[in-house]
């Protein structure tokens, strides 16, 4: 049978253009982050510590299914964050209601049935017995991220759960009418960034996305620019020697910060909080060069 294969005129001269915002699927985030962690696990010398938190990743996934139904923000809320320019979720307006309270107690006894040291078994002892004042007050602290060093290991779990919270919220979403609302802010809820992307999808070759620590969404972001302090100047890269170049910590000479730049279009099974913790190696070298580290990951905090 013969071909003739002729060009579609309707696309000649088109370009694609990439979204501005991806929102999580809460249904399978957690479950592809806790694969992709044990498959570092395998071969880490960290294993122990890696197979601890994706045992507590595989606890945020256990419990989505069973949780109650987030409420959507209000629609004047919506509208009046986008015309201000402002994140769709409000972080500073978030309140201890019923169904951030199941989450927290969903997550903590799933996480129970985690194998971990003792010293964060006993932190998720005294996180379970905290009263509502307590625990209200390491949310807030968690979203403001001004953690008491004293108390990491219990703020661990509250981030846990706030993870699948703001992810659950973030779905209900509209992810064409997100603006951008600053440089290194999630604009769905104000987050940092735990690390950036470069992608190779259909509509968004070569393209870079940051990828929010608190609620997973993903937003288009300027190649070689500052996740941090928004500058395209002295912008440098710096990975480990025989690393597959997968990873890099993209370091700013402006606000002497980094944050890790991942090429998923070389390695397609990259997920951002599983590959951060995964290339730890990366920020302990970058400890001993002039940079901090600009991104957040409540599963790096004691490092």
């Amino acid at each position: 049978m013969s071909q003739n294969l002729q060009p579609d005129p309707s696309v000649i001269g088109t370009v694609s253009t990439p979204p501005f915002a991806v929102l999580p699927d809460p249904a399978h985030l957690f479950g592809v982050r806790a694969r992709r962690l044990r498959t570092y696990a395998a071969v880490s010398p960290l294993k122990p510590y890696l197979d601890f938190v994706a045992g507590l990743i595989e606890a945020q996934q256990a419990i989505v299914p069973a949780l109650p139904p987030v409420e959507p923000p209000d629609p004047e809320h919506l509208e009046r964050a986008r015309a201000f320019e402002m994140p769709a979720l409000d972080r500073a307006a978030t309140l201890l209601d019923d169904t951030l309270e199941a989450t927290l107690d969903q997550l903590f006894d799933a996480a129970a049935g985690v194998a971990m040291p003792e010293e964060a078994a006993a932190a998720l002892t005294r996180v379970r017995r905290a009263d509502g004042a307590e625990r209200a007050q390491m949310v807030r602290d968690v979203l403001a991220h001004d953690l008491p060093v004293e108390r990491l290991a219990e703020h661990v779990y509250i981030a846990s759960a706030l993870q699948v919270h703001f992810a659950r919220l973030a779905a209900t979403l509209d992810a064409k009418k997100l603006v951008p609302v600053g440089d290194g802010v999630c604009p769905a809820c104000g987050g940092p960034p735990v690390a950036s992307l470069i992608v190779e999808w259909p509509n968004a070759h070569g393209n870079r996305f940051c990828a929010c620590s608190l609620c997973s969404t993903l937003w288009n972001y300027v190649r070689i620019r500052c996740c941090a302090c928004g500058t395209t100047k002295g912008i440098g890269y710096q990975e480990i020697d025989g690393s597959p170049g997968t990873v890099k910590a993209e370091t700013c000479d402006e606000c002497r910060t980094y944050v890790k730049v991942m090429y998923q279009n070389k390695d397609v099974t990259i997920e951002p909080v599983a590959d951060d913790i995964g290339t730890l190696g990366l920020d302990l070298m970058m400890r001993q060069g002039p940079y901090r580290r600009a991104a957040f990951n409540p599963f790096l905090l004691g490092y």
